[in-house]
């Protein structure tokens, strides 16, 4: 079985289904959660449903939210207005908007702080969002595929994550075995990166 958007060969039964729910969700605009261990491939998969969506023809756009200070995410997410705070010295677009038509993929989402949370919740549910020092809120169309290292259970604890926005982001949820399920992968992943490898 080969993934889309990559020349990579998985043997494994658990990926081997993981691949067939991608093929069905990726022509969809539905919002994907992604669930994995770190080194999972949680990015080859937010690419692989981008490469075989309506919206490939479009950018893909990774940001790695957690590691957005709090002061910056408004301005990061959303973006800003020449003079909206010290050192804006012109008109930036945020990731909505520079996604636009495109994938968003928000990596590390469950690493987000539950106010940053509480403001994201805010742009998927008015599909708009506000540039820091405008008054003007603009529409977004982007579809938004998000991952996390942190635990679905761990997910599910609302002192920890906000179950509306978890409601939003996981209209389809993939969940990524480890490799140490998946040995007859190793093979077949290590020749993958073998040949990538050797010809640079």
């Amino acid at each position: 079985t080969s993934a889309p958007g990559n020349n990579l060969i998985t043997r494994s039964e658990a990926m081997t289904s993981v691949l067939e729910l991608v093929r069905r969700a990726a022509p969809t605009d539905a919002n994907v959660l992604i669930l994995g261990e770190n080194g999972t491939g949680k990015e080859l998969i937010a690419r692989a449903l981008h490469h075989e969506s309506t919206r490939a023809e479009q950018v893909f756009l990774a940001v790695d939210v957690g590691s957005i200070s709090e002061s910056l995410f408004e301005s990061e997410m959303f973006g800003h207005r020449k003079g909206a705070f010290t050192g804006a010295t012109e008109d930036r677009p945020g990731r909505f908007q520079a996604a636009k038509g495109g994938t968003l993929f928000l990596d590390e989402i469950g690493n987000l702080q539950l106010h940053l949370q509480a403001k994201l919740l805010v742009a998927l549910e008015q599909r708009r969002v506000t540039p820091v020092g405008s008054d003007i809120a603009e529409e977004i169309d982007v579809r938004l595929v998000s991952a996390t290292n942190v635990s679905a259970k761990s997910l599910r604890d609302d002192k920890r994550f906000r179950p509306d926005l978890l409601y939003r982001l996981n209209t389809v949820e993939v969940s990524l075995p480890p490799l140490r399920e998946r040995r007859d992968d190793i093979l077949p992943i290590a020749r993958h990166f073998l040949t990538i490898y050797s010809r640079k």
